[in-house]
């Protein structure tokens, strides 16, 4: 019999059967009902079913988003273009990179010029084939410098692109060790002419083709028939997201069965979750930080002594426990943590210091409150972390006064724009790209205005720097640098916390590289049959 047993789960593996034959066969061999139930959980756990349509309640969504993939911003964006846009690479869960749209990329021997292979026969949603010269657009759309693509800053470096043949040439001023990780950007997503038509068309090469777009209320896709990876993702008829950025009303949709996955979870109900028959949550931890923002360019947070007092009033064991209730780890005000593999261990730990920050508060000169604005939106218990952090700063004898910002038009009205507030990072895949995305003195998403040439200098002289234990001191220096004088308080690094209804999907896999398993969830799970 456990042959036979074998049998039907190899049949069972290749999608050559069905639970309901699995389930008649398995009872003909004698196996009880509850013992055939259970192995065909397990048979057909892994096995992708077509069809159905996949939901996720999503916060993050904005009525003033876009389709056009360079203004991707919030999660909702991220989540949605991860469906209908494909890419040259795509991160994969151990940090390195899966080649999609390109076949290879290889570089020459000073790491200053590197040629992407197109892979033949991929189509976009339109009909037309994806070809080099798509692929050399979409890359100079977003370098462009009058471009406000989020992806501008690690672009800044290249020189020149040029297609030739089923080849694209790019020339770099400095030599880049980590270019294909680049490509990977998610602003990065491959369109017809590099978009210059078009941008806000939602046309691509992804498994979905965009059939809705409410921004702030809802966004929706239909499988493409004739996408390329096919057997790997786009498994569901159609994908919708829906926008609810109220946590509680978010949770409710998934234990209602509204919804088959929600992101950002706050953590302060996680163990509440965990006891919901059928949901299963699924938390990792990763490159992502939720940061306090200072532009270190506007009163009074241009005066140093200002800001290293608001940092050492920060009590960040306390947020940790409270706010995180361990889903995270300590930050320690600079962008890198342990994850990336050129984290330097060294650099002493910051700690609660109310005396040292009271003393440093006096010495700036400055009088009356600081006010900081926050809001639901921020992070999973922002409001709560803002208000934690006003009382650890009145020990130091500082005031802080909050404003609580409504969730739409927080991205686009607030963060980036407002000079003490709340916000997240996703983390980038290298260092490198990290800090040119948002800490180099010409990013679009410099978020804490921290302009330094010393720094941009370290910067680009670690991107062409090929000895990694060379390259690991540069960063070292860096991230001291950023800690003690830039605009950024990290009090901690927070886990990606998604929540799945996994009686009804299967197929979630945990990955570090961003929530929703980096974007890619509604494409490659798939309603069990």
């Amino acid at each position: 019999m456990t042959t036979e047993l074998d049998h039907l789960a190899d049949l069972a593996g290749k999608g050559r059967i069905s639970r309901r034959g699995f389930l008649g066969r398995a009872a003909a061999l004698g196996v009880s009902a509850a013992l055939a139930s259970t192995l065909a959980g397990k048979a057909f756990a892994q096995t992708p079913v077509k069809g159905g349509t996949i939901k996720a309640g999503l916060q993050g969504g904005e009525s003033t988003n876009s389709l056009d993939p360079a203004l991707n911003l919030s999660q909702v964006t991220f989540s949605f273009c991860k469906q209908w846009g494909e890419f040259l690479v795509r991160l994969k869960p151990d940090g390195g990179v899966e080649n999609l749209i390109a076949e290879e990329i290889g570089a020459s021997s000073d790491a200053k010029t590197w040629t992407i292979k197109v892979r033949d026969g991929i189509e976009f949603h339109n009909g037309k084939t994806v070809t080099a010269e798509d692929i050399a657009a979409t890359i100079e759309r977003h370098a462009d410098e009058k471009s406000k693509s989020g992806a501008l800053g690690i672009l800044k470096n290249i020189k020149a692109v040029k297609a030739s043949g089923n080849e694209v040439i790019v020339a770099l001023g400095d030599a880049d060790a980590d270019f294909p990780y680049l490509m990977a950007d998610y602003h990065l997503v491959i369109q017809p002419n590099g978009g210059k038509d078009d941008p806000n068309a939602g046309i691509s090469a992804g498994p979905y083709k965009v059939t809705v777009n409410q921004p702030g209320v809802r966004h929706g896709g239909e499988r493409f028939a004739n996408y390329w990876r096919g057997d790997k993702a786009g498994h569901a008829d159609q994908i919708e997201i829906i926008v609810i950025n109220d946590a509680t009303a978010r949770l409710a949709a998934l234990q209602g069965g509204q919804v088959h996955m929600i992101n950002r979870v706050e953590p302060k109900v996680v163990d509440l979750v965990k006891r919901i028959a059928g949901v299963t949550i699924e938390n990792v931890a990763g490159r992502g930080y939720y940061p306090f923002n200072m532009f270190c360019d506007t009163a009074p947070f241009d005066n140093n002594d200002l800001r290293m007092a608001l940092k050492l009033a920060m009590d960040r064991d306390e947020l940790l426990e409270k706010i995180l209730r361990g889903y995270g780890s300590a930050g320690n005000d600079f962008p890198i943590n342990e994850a990336y593999p050129l984290f330097s261990t060294d650099i002493e730990q910051r700690k609660f210091d109310p005396e040292k920050a009271a003393a440093l508060y006096k010495k700036s000169g400055h009088i009356g409150s600081v006010l900081l604005r926050t809001s639901d939106v921020a992070f999973p218990g922002a409001v709560d972390a803002a208000q934690l952090y006003q009382q650890s700063c009145a020990k130091a004898g500082i005031k802080i006064e909050i404003k609580r910002e409504p969730g739409d038009g927080y991205w686009s009205e607030v963060w980036n724009k407002q000079p003490f507030s709340l916000s997240y990072w996703g983390g980038r895949a290298t260092q490198d790209q990290m800090y040119s995305t948002g800490y180099v003195s010409t990013a679009d998403w410099n978020d804490t205005r921290f302009k330094r040439p010393e720094f941009d200098k370290m910067l680009f002289t670690a991107r062409a720097e090929l000895d990694q234990a060379k390259r690991k001191a540069i960063y070292h220096d860096m991230a001291v640098l950023m800690r003690d004088e830039g605009g950024l308080i990290v009090p901690f690094f927070n886990q990606f916390i998604d929540a799945a209804a996994s009686n009804k999907i299967s197929g979630y896999v945990k990955n570090p590289n961003g929530e929703m398993m980096d974007g890619y969830a509604l494409n490659e799970c798939w309603l069990n049959a």
